[in-house]
């Protein structure tokens, strides 16, 4: 088989933006080889699973998922004799051939380094049968050289970096991803441009921490310079994610209060407020230098919008040690949080660290914690009320097809009636404003202005 013309495919993604933005390129080369894209697995010929590796409870979604194929029918009009099933992604870089011991139906398996080997991978499978299997140490080019197709039209993923340098003692990325490689900046400027060209309102930069952006080019971190050269194409709004504290320079912070485009908002992990278990894990930063960025970040942008992530348990973790996350997420004030109970990752130093302390305690913590995110995002939401705010539409409320859902500035979830007579179609995209009548924890209600 040379084309895929005739066959469907659906691409299910788990984990980070890195993941999202990877899947719209294996989207751009199926769809490339003639293979058109479905909603759900019961209309798809190939399913691929996109994989993240950074929590347990992903592991376990995954094979739940691809042990269930089994049992779901071909659709009626296929060629095919057998659903091709691909696992790809983190899981796919680190487990390789044992993921086909373990899912003996599975027939395909690619890493983070290979996704431009997808197509010759499936139609081995296809037309030769048995495992398919290929997992790079390495990668000889970046993905961003392969097709793309993008699933909202108005915004787009920019990766600058791919791999990551930290070694986190927790986090497993590194050993998955790779070690971090930047792309020049005239290839960032040239792709940004083109996105303005074609219509896109909002670029989301991306990397596992793209604050290091061009050490490894230039010598020396870069990211205020990709800042520019973004904002100088004419991009309407500009995000980035994610960034590590320990790279966040003088020059970066001062972008929130000099560039257009660039959104008052920010996401950046703190992940424990103690300098002990910051030290462990290899976090090399401390309380004192993260609360130092925060009054910096709000002294150029005062309504700064921040996010943040913590992982609550992490071996070794005291009362004490919690309570000074807990302090420092009171102190800070973030929008949102992203919480987490700490997931042993076989491979990582973490994983041999003692770690004795009853699950009901770190529940307990855990519990604490999200009660606190959750009163403290529904304060700092409360200013919005009788506010007009400009929010980029993405498409309708999941709950009621009359409500449109977008995204403020500051990347609150922002819902309006649809006017009467007008289609969503024509709103999806486009930039309005909306009166805030109610400001709720997790979104802002009211009417287009």
């Amino acid at each position: 088989m040379s084309t895929l013309f005739g066959l469907t495919f659906c691409v299910h993604t788990f984990g980070c933006q890195m993941n999202k933005h990877d899947s719209e390129r294996i989207s751009g080369m199926l769809e490339g080889l003639g293979a058109t894209s479905v909603a759900t697995i019961e209309e798809a010929d190939i399913v691929v699973f996109m994989t993240c590796c950074v929590r347990e409870a992903a592991d376990v979604r995954l094979y739940g998922q691809v042990a269930s194929l089994k049992n779901v029918a071909l659709r009626p009009q296929t060629p095919l004799s057998k659903r091709i099933v691909a696992v790809g992604g983190c899981i796919g870089q680190r487990d390789g051939e044992k993921l086909t011991r373990d899912l003996p139906h599975l027939d395909v398996v690619f890493g983070t380094h290979n996704l431009g080997s997808l197509p010759a991978l499936l139609m081995a499978a296809i037309d030769e049968g048995g495992h398919q299997v290929e997992v790079l140490d390495a990668s000889s080019s970046f993905p961003t050289e392969l097709p793309s197709s993008r699933e909202l039209a108005w915004a787009a993923w920019l990766p600058i970096t791919i791999g990551c340098d930290n070694f986190c003692s927790y986090c497993i990325v590194p050993y998955v991803r790779g070690r971090e490689k930047s792309r020049p900046l005239e290839d960032i400027a040239a792709e940004a441009s083109g996105y303005v060209a074609a219509g896109v309102k909002e670029i989301t930069l991306l990397g596992q921490n793209v604050n290091s952006y061009g050490r490894d080019l230039y010598g020396a971190p870069r990211f205020a310079d990709v800042l520019d050269v973004v904002d100088a194409a004419g991009i309407e709004r500009l995000r980035f994610a994610t960034s590590h504290p320990k790279d966040l320079t003088d020059e970066v912070i001062e972008r929130f209060a000099t560039l257009r485009s660039l959104q008052p908002a920010l996401h950046l992990p703190v992940q424990s407020g103690s300098n002990r278990i910051l030290a462990a894990m290899n976090r090399r930063y401390t309380r004192e230098h993260y609360l130092g960025l925060i009054e910096k970040l709000r002294a150029a942008c005062p309504d700064i919008a921040l996010s943040t992530d913590v992982i609550v348990g992490f071996p070794g973790e005291t009362a004490e040690d919690f309570e000074d996350t807990y302090r420092i997420v009171e102190e800070v004030g973030y929008h949102q949080v992203f919480t987490f109970i700490y997931s042993k990752r076989e491979g990582t130093p973490a994983a041999q660290m003692v770690d004795d302390t009853p699950r009901e305690v770190i529940q307990e913590r855990f519990d604490r914690l999200v009660d606190l995110v959750q009163r403290k995002a529904f304060e700092l939401n409360q200013p919005e009320a009788g506010r007009t705010v400009p929010v980029l539409v993405e498409g309708t409320s999941k709950r009621d097809a009359s409500i449109l859902m977008g995204k403020s500035p500051k990347n609150q979830t922002v819902h309006a009636r649809i006017p009467q007579g007008v289609r969503i179609e024509d709103l999806a995209g486009t930039i309005v404003n909306v009166r805030v009548d109610e400001a709720r924890t997790w979104y802002l209600s009211g009417e287009i202005a």
